[in-house]
């Protein structure tokens, strides 16, 4: 087992794992610079559980400071191709969040009341209030992502016509980014994650789905069929990585090949984020500290 690191030891460790992936200006972004199987030379996966185990109880520390303080937010934004680990990067990071301080949302297609407002508003409502973390099992981004792949989709959506579809894109990455800064402005950290994990392993796993029968639920024809459109998808991440990734809300691409180096960058990526923020418990002082001197005095006698 791995022992305890002093703070210096785990903050050094921290940035050598986020350092890599974060993108916090993307225009010079290519995907293919980033290898789905990376580990940065780790090779020890009880060494990484054993760091991901102490990244989870710092996590859970600087949640309950978040929670009093009641200054900031957090926004985890998690986006991926089918069978890439987003249910396990959630399961395992945050297993040591308190619940009630922590939302859990799963975009699906949207219904028919979404798609009768704007296509920020269904995401917009579930974000985060003071104090707490949200996390958005796929998010808005769908609408750059699958929404591309697929442009027939635009027609449930009855936006005004003539629709031009490079123009669209455009458009939906600005507003993306006024949204993210607008957030970022009021007090919410965004931290977005993409898991990239290569076509080859995805057709592994979904294989295994399809051998193990308590894995037969997790499996869709429609995962297939999405996999047909492989090049179209990373072409869509790339270019949405590239326009909307900010020094106020970088996309971290997290190699997602070996699950448990995923989880403990994307647990890196998190903590990392938070310790800067400072987070403090509130300090009781004037009339406050009076009234809880006075409950002490009232404690001892009774």
């Amino acid at each position: 087992m791995a022992k305890s690191r002093s703070p210096r030891e785990q903050s050094s460790a921290i940035t050598t794992l986020v350092r890599p992936f974060c993108i916090a200006d993307g225009k010079s972004f290519r995907l293919g610079d980033h290898k789905p199987g990376e580990t940065l030379g780790m090779k020890s996966k009880r060494d990484a559980e054993e760091q991901l185990r102490q990244g989870i109880e710092q996590l859970a520390k600087l949640q309950e400071r978040l929670f009093a303080q009641d200054r900031f937010s957090v926004l985890v934004i998690i986006q991926a191709m089918d069978a890439a680990g987003k249910d396990s990067v959630i399961e395992h990071v945050m297993s040591g969040i308190n619940p009630q301080g922590c939302e859990v949302f799963a975009f699906k297609t949207p219904s028919t009341g979404e798609l009768d407002h704007d296509f920020l508003w269904r995401t917009t409502r579930c974000m985060p209030e003071r104090g707490r973390i949200g996390i958005f099992n796929r998010s808005y981004y769908e609408e750059v992502l699958v929404v591309r792949v697929h442009p027939e989709y635009l027609f449930a959506q009855r936006l005004p016509e003539p629709v031009d579809l490079k123009t669209l894109w455009r458009e939906r990455f600005e507003s993306i980014n006024a949204f993210e800064r607008h957030m970022a402005n009021n007090g919410t950290v965004i931290l977005k994650f993409f898991l990239n994990v290569s076509k080859r392993e995805q057709k592994a796993r979904f294989l295994e789905r399809l051998d193990q029968p308590e894995k037969n639920w997790k499996f869709s024809l429609g995962d297939v069929k999405e996999r047909e459109r492989w090049d179209d998808y990373m072409n869509a991440y790339e270019d949405m990585i590239r326009h909307t990734s900010t020094e106020h809300a970088p996309w971290h691409v997290i190699p997602a090949d070996h699950k448990w180096f995923t989880r403990l960058a994307v647990s890196a990526a998190i903590q990392q984020r938070m310790s800067a923020l400072k987070l403090e418990f509130p300090r009781v002082d004037g009339a406050k500290a009076l009234e809880l001197k006075a409950a002490r005095d009232a404690l001892a006698k009774s």
